[in-house]
C-alpha cells in the first residue's frame, strides 16, 4: 500500500477519534451514520456510496424485505453491468426476511445470496454489516440496520463506517468472522433453501392474515383517530367560524386524510344536517363509507342520484351534477343544509358548482383540494381563494405530508426513455407513422415492461397506472401489452385504455378490477384459449362464467389525474414529460394513498429529450423558487433530504438530460407570471418579492435577473395599472439596489439603508452599535466607508455605468462621520409606491441574509462555504470599491487574498484546428478526492512570474468553482493551502509550446460529497453517450 494512503487512513483517525478539529479527508474517517433527512443524512446514501465505489461487497443481515432493496435496485444493476462481485448472507430468524426480495437478488448475476439457518443451530441470527472493499482498503458499516425500508431510511438507527487496510485488526476480525458464517454447514445456497423458505413463510403469513379478520368489526372504529393535519384542521376551522366566517378551504396533498378530516369536523363542530358534493358517483359512495365509520347509527346518511333517492338523510352525498338538476336541487330548501362540503374545490368556479352555489345558504360551505392553483385563476370569478373568501383553514402540501407519515412511502426512479422525440412533436396532432412507432413501437414496450418487471412493486402483483402522453399512445400500448407476457405471472397482461370518452361505469368496472385481488380461477393461458378479447374495450373476460378478471394496468392521458381513489395502486409509470409540477403531484399522488398490503409505491419516470425535465426536481422536493442552483441540488442529493422512507433515484443519462434542461429554462417569464397569479390569488393583493420569498414561490433574484426590477415586471403584468407611477430616476434607483443589494451577500448597505427610511440621519456610531445589538458584530470603518460609497451608485464597473448609477442620490457623508439622507431621495420617498418597493429590496435582501449568509459574521469571513457567488459579489465582500468582475478571470488578487475562479467542465472545441475555445483553455483542474485540488496557471505563466507569486506568497487563498459556463455564479469551496508547485508546459491554439504551472493544493475543510459528485459529473461526455447508445438502439 502506498504511503500516502497510509498517512491519510492516519489523518482520518486523528479526526474521528482525537481531534475532530483536524482536517483529513472524509474518505479515511470514521463515521457515525444514522437518519435525519433534515440534515441531509441516510443510512441508505452511504450505503450507496460505498457500492457504487467498491471492488467487492459482502453483506450480513437478520432481514431482507423488498422494502430494503428497492432503493438500491438502480445501483445494484449498475453493479452488475460493471461486474463487481457480491455476497449477501441473511437468515430464516423468525422467517421475516420476504421471499420476493430474496429471489430478486438472487436474479442478479453478480450476487451470491445466502441463508444461514438458525433453527437448525438453535442460536440467534442478528448481524448487520455491510463490507466494501476497494483495493487495499476496507470500509464496513457496522450497527443496526438491516436491509428494510425503515431501517435504512427513517428509523433512530446507530451504526459506525470504519476504514482499515486489509492488515488491520478490526477488519481482520470482521472480514474473518464474516468467512466463518459464510462458509459454514449452515450457510445454505439459494437451490438449497429457497422453495421450502417461501413455502414456510406463505403458510405463516396466511395464518397472520386469518388472525387479523377475526379482530372484530368495532376495532377499526375505536382505533380510527384524527392526525396532526386532522386535528388542526379542526382547531382553525372552529376560529374562522368564531369570527364570522362562512367559507373555508382545506388544501390537502393527495392521500392525507381530507374526507376523513372533514368527517371529524362535521362531528366535533356539531352540524347536523350535511350536504357532500363529489364530481363522481363512485366518489359518492366511497365517501358515504368512510363518514360511517366515524360516526355513530344516531346519523342517518344516503345517497341522492345514480338510481338513490335518500333526501331526508341527516348526512346526504351526491355528485354535482346530480343536484345541478332542477328536479333533485328543489327537493330542498336553501337553508336546509348546517353544512355544504365541495371536493375537488378548485372546480367550483364551474357552471355546475355555482348553480348549486347560489341557490343554498348554509352556515359554511368548506371547499376541499389538493391543486389550488390553475391555469385559469386569473380570470375574474375563477379564483378558489376568493370564491372561499380567502380562508384557508389548513394547508399541507406533499412535502409536509411526508415528514408526518400521512402517505404511503414511493420509491421514484427517473429512468431514460428510448423515444426521442420532443416535447412539440409529441403534442402534435399528427404523428408522422416513424415518429409514432418511436412511442409505441417493440423497443420501447420491451423496455417499460423490462424496466417495470425489475423495480418491481409491493404486494403479491402488480396494480399499475400508465400515463401517456396521447390517446392514441395509451390505446396501442395497451394492445401491444395485451399481446404480450407478463414476466412475473407467467400469463398475458391484463390492461385497458381509460380516456375521456369513458362512461362512469366503464372507469368504475375498470377501477374495481385493478383493485381487485387475484381470483381463484385457473387463469393460466399455456393455450390461450381460455379467455377472450373484448376488442372494443380490451377486457379479458373468463369464458366458464363471465366473471372479469383484475387489470394489471391502466393507461391513461389525464383522466386519471385527480378524484381517482384507488387505494391499492403500488406501481405509476409516466411515458409523457412534464406539463407542470401540480400535473407531476397529481399524478404522482394517485399511488400515495396507505392500504393494506402495500407498504411503498413504485413510481417509473421514463425521462426523454424534453424541455420541462427541470419541473420534475420542482415538484419532488416541492421547492417553487426556480432557483436553478436549487434545482440542481435536489437532483445530486434529493435522496438524502427527501422526508421518511421516500427514495429519489435518477440514472446517469436520465440526471445529465435534466441538468441540460436546467441550464436552459425556457418560458422563465410565463413560469414566474403564473406564480404571481398564483400568490395574488391567494393573498387577495398584488404581491411584492417579499410575498415570493415568504411563500417559496419564484426566487426574487429569479424575478431581478428576467426583468432588473420588479417595477418592470408589474408594468408587464398589470400594465396600465403600474405604467406611469415610477419617474426614471426612481426606477434606475431600483435597478441599481437590484443589481448590488437584493441578494444578501452581506447586511451593511442594507441595514444602512434601511435606518435611513427610518429617518433623516444616522452617525457612524449608531451603526456600529446597531451592529453589535442585532448582529453580535463589531463593523470595521472600511466598511461602513465602502458600504457608503455602494449607495452612492459607485459600485460599478464601467464610467458609463456609474455616469447613470451616480444620480440615485440616497445618502451624503459630512465631516462629522454622519450620513444624512439626500433631500432628492426624502422627496421620491413621498411617492408611496417608491417607497414600498425600496422596503422591499431592503426586507428581501436582509432575509435572504440571515437565512444564507449570516454565519460569514461569526467565521470572520464574509464568505460561507458552499453557497454561491458571483465575481460581483466578491468584490463587494472584499470592499473593492468598485464592481471588478470584469477583470476576474482565473485568479485575481485582492490584498492579502487570491481567489481562484474555475470552471469545472470546460467547452469542447468543435474547430479541429484548435485544441480549446479561444480564450477558454482545456485546463487540468479537478479535484483528486475530497481534500486535494490540482489547478493549472495561465497559459504563459511560469514559476517565476508575478502572477505565480501572486498565488503563492499571498496570506489567504480561496477557490470558487463552477460546473460549467451554463452556470453564472460559483460555489465557494474554502480556503487552501499550496502542497507542490511545478513548471510545465502546455499548446496553445497557435500550436506553440508555452509555460505553466501545475499547482496541488489542500483545502482546510474536506468538500461536500454532493457537491464534489456534482462536479465531477460529465454532463457533456454523459450526453455524447447518450446519444451514441441511442444511434445503437
Amino acid at each position: 500500500m502506498n504511503k500516502q494512503k497510509i498517512a491519510e487512513l492516519r489523518a482520518g483517525l486523528e479526526t474521528g477519534f482525537i481531534n475532530s478539529g483536524y482536517n483529513s479527508s472524509l474518505a479515511y474517517q470514521p463515521q457515525f451514520l444514522s437518519n435525519n433527512h433534515k440534515e441531509g443524512k441516510k443510512v441508505l446514501s452511504s450505503i450507496e456510496d460505498e457500492l457504487l465505489a467498491c471492488d467487492k461487497f459482502q453483506i450480513s443481515v437478520a432481514f431482507i424485505t423488498m422494502g430494503g432493496i428497492t432503493p438500491l435496485l438502480q445501483t445494484l444493476k449498475e453493479l452488475e453491468k460493471n461486474g463487481i462481485p457480491g455476497e449477501i448472507l441473511t437468515t430464516n430468524y423468525l422467517n421475516f426476511s420476504e421471499p420476493k426480495a430474496l429471489e430478486k437478488l438472487h436474479g442478479l448475476s453478480n450476487i451470491t445470496l445466502k441463508m444461514y439457518d438458525v433453527e437448525k443451530t438453535a442460536e440467534g441470527f442478528h448481524t448487520k454489516g455491510y463490507i466494501f472493499k476497494k483495493e487495499e482498503i476496507y470500509r464496513i458499516i457496522i450497527g443496526s440496520s438491516n436491509m428494510t425500508s425503515a431501517a435504512l431510511t427513517s428509523n433512530r438507527e446507530w451504526n459506525t463506517k470504519v476504514v482499515s487496510t486489509e492488515q488491520g485488526a478490526v477488519a481482520k476480525q470482521i472480514v474473518e468472522e464474516y468467512n466463518e458464517l459464510w462458509n459454514s454447514r449452515y450457510a445454505l445456497s439459494f437451490e438449497s433453501f429457497y422453495e421450502e423458505y417461501k413455502e414456510r413463510y406463505q403458510i405463516i403469513k396466511r395464518q397472520r392474515e386469518i388472525a387479523k379478520s377475526e379482530e372484530t368489526p368495532s376495532i377499526e372504529k375505536y382505533r380510527l383517530k384524527p392526525n396532526a393535519m386532522q386535528v388542526g384542521f379542526i382547531t382553525n376551522l372552529r376560529k374562522i367560524l368564531e369570527k364570522g366566517e362562512d367559507r373555508a378551504l382545506l388544501i390537502s396533498a393527495t392521500g392525507t386524510g381530507k374526507t376523513y378530516a372533514s368527517a371529524f369536523a362535521m362531528r366535533e363542530l356539531g352540524f347536523k344536517r350535511v350536504l357532500f358534493l363529489v364530481h363522481r358517483g363512485q366518489l359518492a359512495r366511497q365517501t358515504k363509507k368512510s363518514y360511517e365509520k366515524i360516526f355513530d347509527k344516531s346519523v342517518s346518511m344516503g345517497l341522492v342520484g345514480a338510481g338513490y333517492s335518500d333526501y331526508d338523510r341527516d348526512y346526504v352525498f351526491a355528485t354535482v351534477q346530480t343536484l345541478n338538476r332542477d328536479e333533485h336541487l328543489r327537493k330542498y330548501a336553501p337553508d336546509d343544509f348546517d353544512c355544504i362540503i365541495l371536493d375537488e374545490a378548485h372546480h367550483s368556479s364551474a357552471n355546475t358548482y355555482q348553480k348549486v352555489m347560489n341557490y343554498f345558504t348554509p352556515k359554511l360551505w368548506l371547499g376541499m383540494t389538493a391543486t389550488p392553483d390553475k391555469r385559469d385563476d386569473d380570470i375574474d370569478g375563477k379564483n378558489i381563494y376568493q370564491i372561499f373568501n380567502y380562508q384557508i383553514a389548513y394547508e399541507i402540501r406533499l412535502q409536509q405530508a411526508m415528514e408526518e407519515n400521512m402517505l404511503c412511502p414511493f420509491h421514484y426512479f427517473g429512468i431514460t426513455d428510448v423515444s426521442l422525440l420532443g416535447d412539440k412533436e409529441i403534442k402534435s396532432k399528427k404523428l408522422t407513422e416513424s415518429s409514432f412507432n418511436q412511442l409505441v413501437g417493440d423497443e420501447r414496450v420491451k423496455h417499460i415492461i423490462e424496466q417495470a418487471n425489475y423495480f418491481g412493486h409491493s404486494g403479491d402483483r402488480v396494480k399499475g397506472l400508465i400515463f401517456c402522453s396521447r390517446i392514441d399512445e395509451s390505446i396501442e400500448l395497451s394492445n401491444k401489452f395485451n399481446q404480450t407476457i407478463n414476466p412475473e405471472t407467467g400469463r398475458f397482461f391484463r390492461t385497458i385504455a381509460l380516456n375521456g370518452d369513458a362512461t362512469e361505469e366503464e372507469r368504475q368496472r375498470a377501477f374495481e378490477r385493478l383493485a381487485m385481488d387475484e381470483n381463484t380461477l385457473d387463469t393460466t393461458n399455456e393455450t390461450n384459449v381460455d379467455q377472450i378479447f373484448d376488442t372494443e374495450r380490451t377486457e379479458k373476460i373468463d369464458k366458464a362464467d363471465g366473471k372479469m378478471q383484475p387489470l394489471d394496468y391502466i393507461f391513461s392521458v389525464e383522466i386519471l389525474n385527480e378524484g381517482v381513489d384507488i387505494v391499492e395502486v403500488n406501481q405509476v409509470i409516466m411515458l409523457r414529460p412534464t406539463e407542470s409540477p401540480i400535473v407531476f403531484i397529481q399524478q404522482l399522488g394517485r399511488g400515495l394513498r396507505k392500504a393494506n398490503g402495500k407498504e411503498y409505491v413504485v413510481i417509473l419516470d421514463f425521462i426523454g429529450n424534453y424541455n420541462n425535465n427541470f419541473m420534475i426536481p420542482v415538484a419532488l422536493s416541492g421547492d417553487r423558487s426556480y432557483n436553478a442552483d436549487t434545482i440542481r441540488k435536489y437532483v445530486i442529493s434529493g435522496n438524502n433530504t427527501i422526508p421518511g422512507a421516500s427514495t429519489v433515484h435518477f440514472d446517469e443519462i436520465a440526471k445529465d438530460r435534466i441538468f441540460a434542461s436546467i441550464d436552459k429554462i425556457k418560458g422563465m417569464k410565463s413560469i414566474i407570471r403564473e406564480s404571481y397569479v398564483s400568490l395574488k390569488n391567494r393573498l387577495g393583493r398584488v404581491p411584492y418579492l417579499l410575498d415570493f420569498y415568504e411563500n417559496g414561490e419564484v426566487d426574487p433574484l429569479v424575478i431581478i435577473k428576467e426583468y432588473k426590477t420588479y417595477q418592470a415586471f408589474l408594468e408587464a403584468v398589470e400594465k396600465e395599472l403600474y405604467i406611469g407611477r415610477l419617474n426614471e430616476q426612481e426606477k434606475t434607483t431600483l435597478e441599481y439596489l437590484s443589481k448590488t443589494i437584493i441578494s444578501g451577500a452581506r447586511p451593511f448597505e442594507l441595514e444602512i439603508l434601511r435606518q435611513l427610511m427610518k429617518k433623516p440621519s444616522i452617525s457612524i456610531n449608531e451603526i456600529r452599535e446597531i451592529f453589535i445589538r442585532r448582529y453580535d458584530y463589531k463593523v470595521n470603518m472600511q466598511s461602513i466607508d465602502n458600504a457608503a460609497d455602494v449607495l452612492q451608485g459607485k459600485f460599478v464597473s464601467k464610467d458609463d455605468e456609474y455616469k447613470r448609477f451616480c444620480r440615485i442620490d440616497i445618502l451624503e457623508e459630512d465631516n462629522n462621520n454622519i450620513f444624512h439622507r439626500m433631500n432628492n431621495f426624502t422627496t421620491r420617498l413621498q411617492n408611496e409606491e417608491f417607497k414600498k418597493q425600496i422596503d422591499d429590496i431592503i426586507e428581501v435582501g436582509l432575509k435572504r441574509y440571515h437565512d444564507k449568509y449570516q454565519s460569514s459574521l461569526k467565521n470572520e469571513s464574509p464568505f460561507v462555504l458552499y453557497e454561491k457567488y458571483s465575481r460581483r459579489d466578491v468584490s463587494l465582500l472584499m470592499n473593492c470599491g468598485r464592481d471588478l468582475s470584469s477583470t476576474m478571470y482565473g485568479m485575481k488578487r485582492i490584498d492579502d487574498d487570491v481567489f481562484i475562479f474555475v470552471t469545472y467542465h470546460k467547452e469542447e472545441s468543435t474547430d479541429e484546428q484548435k485544441s480549446y475555445v479561444d480564450g477558454k483553455p482545456d485546463y487540468a483542474d479537478a479535484f483528486e478526492d475530497n481534500m486535494i485540488f490540482r489547478w493549472d496557471s495561465q497559459i504563459g505563466r511560469g514559476v517565476d512570474s508575478s502572477y505565480v507569486s501572486d498565488v503563492v506568497n499571498t496570506k489567504r487563498k480561496h477557490l470558487l468553482v463552477k460546473k460549467s459556463d451554463a452556470e453564472s455564479n460559483f460555489y465557494y469551496m474554502g480556503e487552501f493551502d499550496i502542497v507542490d508547485v511545478c513548471a510545465a508546459r502546455k499548446r496553445d491554439n497557435n500550436g506553440k509550446e508555452r509555460d505553466i504551472t501545475k499547482f496541488e493544493m489542500k483545502m482546510h475543510h474536506p468538500v461536500r460529497e454532493d457537491l464534489l459528485r456534482y462536479l465531477q459529473s460529465n454532463l457533456q461526455q454523459g450526453l455524447q453517450n447518450n446519444t451514441q447508445e441511442f444511434k445503437a438502439i
